[in-house]
C-alpha cells in the first residue's frame, strides 16, 4: 500500500482526494501557488510545498516541480485529479521514469484516446458506433467538402483536449471558414495543437456517459451512466446519475460497448466513455476521458462504489474488489457545480473574498468544496468552486432535496451560480426529463430573470421596510407620531414596491 500520495491539483477536487488517502491511512502532501497560500487543500494535507507564482503555467503545469517535490517528500505515488496534467501522457510518463506511482492510467493508453482522432481510430477496431465525421489533417478546402458530403449543421472539433475547447457549430456553409478559423485559434491557445476535424452535428441529441474501472489483471467493468446534457457551449453545468433516457437493455448496450472501448487500448484506473445518444436510441461514441470526471459523486452514491479509493488500489497492483454482476444502482443523484460566475451578466467569472458562507445540509445531500468563509477567490483557475449532490430513491426526491439544499446554500462576497441552479429545478421541462444538450438555449433564460428579478424587488421592500421602520422610532421618542413623523414619498415608494413585488 502507497505510504504518501502527492496530490497534483486545488480546490474542491484535492480536498477529495486527500481525504480518500486519509480513509486509506495514506498521508498526502499538497501543493500550491502564490494564490493558493490559505486554501482548503493545503490545511487538510499533511504537507504542502510552494510551487511557483499564480498563473497555472508556472506552478500546476509544472510537471518538473510537481516531480521535484513528490521526491523531496518521498511521495511514492501522484494523484493528478483531473484538469491541469491528468490527461497529459508526457507528464504520467515522466512521473513512471522517476519510479513514482502514477494514479491514473498509463502514458500509452492516454497518448491513444487523448488525441480523439486516434480514439476514433482505436475504438472503431473495437466495433464502437461513431458520429460520422473526417480523419485527421485535411486542408481546410477538403473539409469545406467534406462538410458538404456530411450535410449541415457540423460540428469542427479540436483534434487534443477537450472540455469544449476548439469547439463550433456551424449550420451554414458561408460560416464554415471563420468557424474553422476560430476553432483552431482556440485550439492553438488551450492545448498549443491547432489541428481539427469534423463530426455531423446530432441534433435534439442528449450527452450520456459510461463510467469504467480497469485494472491490470485484465478486469474492465462499468457503473453505469451519467446523463450530462445540461450545458453551456459544451461545459457541462448539471449531471445526474442514472439518464431518464436509458433503460436497462440500453445501460447493458452501451456499458459493454464502453469496456469494450477502454480495452482496446488496455486501459486501467477510472475512466469515462462519452456518447451522443439520439432520438431514437442510437448512441455514437464522441471521445473518452483518461481521468476521473468531475460528476463522479453521483456515481458513487448511487452504485455504492468509491472511484477514488478504487483508483488507488489499481494504481497500486490490486484487482478490481467487484464485478460486473456486484454492480447495482439504487436511487437517484444530481450534482450542480456552483461556480463564481455571473449567471445574469452572461456567466462572466466572478472573484473575490468569500464573506460569509452556509453550505446546506441534511437528508441526501453532499457538498464537495474548496472553499471557506474569509476565503480570495481570484480568476486564475477554473470557476468552479463546489459541487453541490442531492441523492434520493427517486428522481424527484432527489430534484426537490436539491432545490431545498440550493435554498440554504448561501455564499456572500461574490455572484455564483446558485440562482441559475434554482431556476433550473424549478423548470417543468428538467422535472419532466424532457430536454438535450440544446436546452439551455431557450429554456432557462425566462425562469432565471424572473427569479432574480423578485429577489431584487424583495431587497428593495426589504429594506424600504427597515427604513420606515427606523423612521417611525425616531418620530415617536421625538412625539411625533402619524404622517407628520414621516416621509410622504417614502411611504409611496415602499406602496408601489410592494406592488410590483405581489
Amino acid at each position: 500500500m502507497f505510504k504518501k500520495v502527492l496530490v497534483a491539483n486545488r480546490g474542491e477536487i484535492a480536498v477529495r482526494i486527500i481525504r480518500a488517502c486519509q480513509e486509506r491511512g495514506i498521508r498526502t502532501v499538497a501543493v500550491f501557488s502564490d494564490a493558493d497560500r490559505t486554501a482548503l487543500h493545503v490545511r487538510y494535507a499533511d504537507e504542502a510545498y510552494h510551487i511557483g507564482p499564480p498563473a497555472a503555467r508556472e506552478s500546476y503545469l509544472r510537471g518538473d516541480k510537481l516531480i521535484d517535490v513528490a521526491r523531496q517528500a518521498g511521495a511514492d505515488a501522484i494523484h493528478p485529479g483531473y484538469g491541469f496534467l491528468a490527461e497529459n501522457a508526457g507528464f504520467a510518463a515522466a512521473v513512471r521514469d522517476a519510479d513514482i506511482a502514477f494514479i491514473g492510467p498509463s502514458p500509452e493508453a492516454i497518448e491513444a484516446m487523448g488525441d480523439k482522432i486516434t480514439a476514433r481510430e482505436r475504438v472503431t477496431q473495437a466495433g464502437v458506433p461513431l458520429v460520422p465525421g473526417t480523419p485527421r489533417h485535411l486542408r481546410d478546402a477538403d473539409l469545406a467538402a467534406a462538410a458538404a458530403q456530411l450535410g449541415y449543421p457540423i460540428l469542427v472539433k479540436a483534434s487534443a483536449g477537450g472540455g469544449g475547447k476548439g469547439m463550433r457549430t456551424v449550420a451554414d456553409p458561408a460560416d464554415l471558414e471563420s468557424g474553422l478559423a476560430a476553432a483552431r485559434r482556440e485550439a492553438l491557445a488551450a492545448f498549443g495543437d491547432d489541428s481539427v476535424y469534423l463530426e455531423k452535428a446530432i441534433e435534439a441529441a442528449r450527452h450520456v456517459e459510461i463510467q469504467i474501472l480497469a485494472d491490470r489483471h485484465g478486469h474492465c467493468i462499468h457503473l453505469g451512466e451519467r446523463e450530462c446534457s445540461i450545458q453551456r457551449r459544451h461545459q457541462k453545468l448539471v449531471e445526474e446519475c442514472p439518464s431518464v433516457a436509458v433503460d436497462a437493455a440500453l445501460r447493458e448496450q452501451m456499458g459493454a460497448v464502453a469496456v469494450a472501448a477502454a480495452q482496446a487500448v488496455n486501459y486501467e484506473s477510472a475512466g469515462t466513455i462519452e456518447f451522443l445518444l439520439d432520438k431514437n436510441g442510437q448512441f455514437y461514441f464522441l471521445e473518452m476521458n483518461t481521468r476521473l470526471q468531475v460528476e463522479h459523486p453521483v456515481t458513487e452514491l448511487v452504485t455504492g462504489v468509491d472511484i477514488v479509493k478504487e483508483m488507488i488500489r489499481i494504481a497500486d497492483g490490486r484487482q478490481l474488489r467487484i464485478r460486473q454482476e456486484d454492480v447495482h444502482m439504487k436511487g437517484w443523484a444530481i450534482e450542480c457545480r456552483i461556480t463564481a460566475e455571473d449567471p445574469e451578466n452572461n456567466f462572466m467569472p466572478a472573484s473575490g473574498k468569500i464573506v460569509a458562507l452556509r453550505e446546506p445540509t441534511g437528508p441526501g445531500i453532499r457538498v464537495e468544496s474548496g472553499i471557506y468563509e474569509g476565503f480570495e477567490v481570484s480568476l486564475f483557475y477554473d470557476p468552479m468552486i463546489a459541487k453541490l449532490i442531492a441523492y434520493g430513491e427517486t428522481r424527484a426526491e432527489a430534484i426537490l432535496r436539491m432545490r431545498r439544499a440550493l435554498k440554504e446554500y448561501r455564499i456572500a462576497g461574490l455572484k455564483t451560480s446558485i440562482p441559475f441552479h434554482m431556476a433550473l429545478m424549478d423548470s417543468p421541462r428538467f422535472q419532466w426529463g424532457q430536454f438535450d444538450t440544446r436546452f439551455l438555449e431557450s429554456h432557462t433564460a425566462p425562469p432565471l430573470a424572473a427569479a432574480q428579478e423578485h429577489e431584487r424587488l424583495a431587497a428593495i421592500v426589504a429594506a424600504m421596510l427597515h427604513h420606515e421602520r427606523g423612521l417611525r422610532n425616531i418620530a415617536i421618542s421625538h412625539g411625533v407620531e402619524g404622517e407628520q413623523g414621516q416621509s410622504t414619498w417614502r411611504r409611496s415608494a415602499l406602496l408601489t414596491g410592494m406592488r410590483a413585488l405581489l
